[in-house]
């Protein structure tokens, strides 16, 4: 009986971590996309574009590695 708990909450954690990390990898994604399209419609705008893309990712990446860590 533990051993099966055990393997749930091995099964879980895992599930967890690579749904938190799915996560991660479509904001990640989302924040290029819309990047891309603001320096399209606004090149003079790309150096301070750029910066909140780069900071947005960093964040977002931020997140997927804390639910790698907690499950």
């Amino acid at each position: 009986m533990i051993d099966i708990i055990a393997q749930s909450t091995g099964i879980t954690g895992n599930l967890t971590s690579a749904f938190g990390l799915l996560g991660a990898a479509i904001g990640v994604g989302l924040i290029g996309t819309k990047a891309a399209e603001a320096v399209g419609r606004n090149p003079g705008a790309s150096g301070k574009i750029l910066v909140q893309a780069i900071i947005g990712m960093a964040l977002a990446e931020g997140l997927g590695i804390l639910a790698l860590f907690l499950a």
